[in-house]
């Protein structure tokens, strides 16, 4: 595997790259933002802010404390609003037009002062709107706690859905996001196979993790979003978290890496391995190849114009003996986290679905989880795939064990 770049398009990076890509996606927001008629975007989400603007800060404690956001306007500026005393971060990027200081009005910051800083935080960004907004009061907001919905709206702002916005925005990858989606895959394949070459018995599940994390860090990337590495029988049913648990000869070992890569892209591939020297059972032979099939299948349907409800329609058939642990989603959208779409299986498509159109430069997962109802262990596997023309373009690599395909 080539070694990954760890300063690709690192924060504020002013490669041609990096000023393609933070210029594809402004353009994509504001579009978003002009199709539905919003006078402008407010974006709390630090996932979102990094979309609009490039820059990041603290995002795993901005992700429960909106200590900064950024006001996107359809037919204005980029206003960045930065936790005290972080300005500096914000240099360099064009994206970027002002940058003031956030007004904090969550209670761990304003503790009984909440109402007056909300009312504070409220009457700058109305300020901004008549400015900017020529008479369009239509607000996209991403999220807010009930305080700041009661205080916009009180001041004749009328609040849209943010999220919608910077979902369907962030859907489609521009060529440079790809290329750069590629080097963070890399790095990901890498810490992976740091996992696979430590695993042993005896080793522990947190051990393994932190390989996984380590390998993630000295590579340019950032955080894991889950804990979701498991053996033997915490592989099924699947969503037990890693723990102290010693990983035992025969083993399986199932690996969902949701790691936060280079430039903040969630790369989101699982792999499940076989831990020691004992040959594998012909049941996790059968969980095994029956979890591949499930991905090749569906993989090979994924072509520009098909719609959510009839890929799953035709997607492969889950045998009833594993259906009661089927995983949540057939296919979703990866960018910068988990994003849309989000397509279900066929029997769950009417209580949770929505349809939609598969487009191309989408770049969606393809999952599949196969554990017998009553079983010990179970399969994760994952692959990362780019919507052509053509059909699907797989952006992952990791192999396949090739002892649990025989």
């Amino acid at each position: 595997m080539n070694a990954p770049r760890s300063e690709h398009l690192r924060a504020n990076d002013a490669s041609p790259e990096a000023v393609r890509i933070r210029q594809h996606r402004i353009e994509r927001l504001r579009a978003e933002l002009r199709k539905r008629d919003y006078a402008a975007g407010l974006f709390c989400d630090p996932v979102n802010i990094r979309y609009a603007t490039g820059s990041r800060n603290m995002q795993v404690w901005c992700q429960r404390n909106p200590a900064r956001y950024v006001f996107v306007a359809t037919d204005g500026p980029t206003i960045m609003f930065e936790f005290s005393g972080c300005e500096h971060l914000t240099h360099g990027l064009e994206t970027i037009q002002e940058t003031r200081v956030a007004t904090g009005w969550f209670y761990f910051t304003a503790g009984p002062r909440v109402s007056e800083r909300v009312a504070r935080w409220a009457r700058e960004l109305s300020d901004l709107l008549d400015t900017y907004g020529a008479g369009n009061r239509n607000l996209a907001v991403d999220r807010t706690n009930p305080e700041g919905y009661a205080a916009l709206t009180a001041l004749g702002i009328k609040i849209q859905d943010g999220q919608e916005v910077a979902e369907r925005a962030r859907a489609i990858k521009s060529p440079d996001e790809i290329s750069s989606m590629r080097a963070a895959i890399v790095g990901c394949e890498r810490s992976l196979l740091g996992v696979q070459q430590a695993l042993q018995p005896g080793i522990t599940e947190n051990q393994l993790l932190a390989i996984l994390s380590e390998g993630n860090l000295a590579g340019g990337g950032e955080y894991l979003e889950t804990r979701l590495l498991t053996a033997g029988p915490r592989t099924n049913p699947w969503y037990q978290e890693s723990g102290d648990h010693a990983v035992a000869n025969g083993d399986l070992l199932a690996v969902d890496t949701d790691m936060i890569g280079e430039s903040g892209f969630f790369t989101d591939m699982s792999r499940t391995f076989l831990c020691g020297d004992k040959k594998p059972t012909a049941e996790q032979r059968e969980l095994y190849s029956l979890a591949y099939e499930q991905i090749q299948t569906n993989m090979a349907l994924l072509k520009p114009g098909v719609s959510f409800r009839e890929f799953s329609a035709a997607s492969w058939f889950m045998p009833s003996r594993f259906a009661g642990n089927r995983y949540m989603s057939l296919i979703h959208g990866t960018g910068l986290s988990n994003e849309y779409p989000y397509v279900p299986y066929a029997e769950d498509f009417d209580a949770k679905g929505y349809d939609g159109i598969i487009e191309e430069n989408m770049t969606l997962c393809v999952e599949s989880y196969i554990g017998h109802n009553t079983g010990k262990e179970g399969v994760k596997l994952e692959e990362i795939v780019l919507v052509t023309a053509n059909g699907p373009v797989p952006l992952t690599s990791y192999p396949f064990d090739a002892q649990l395909l025989a």
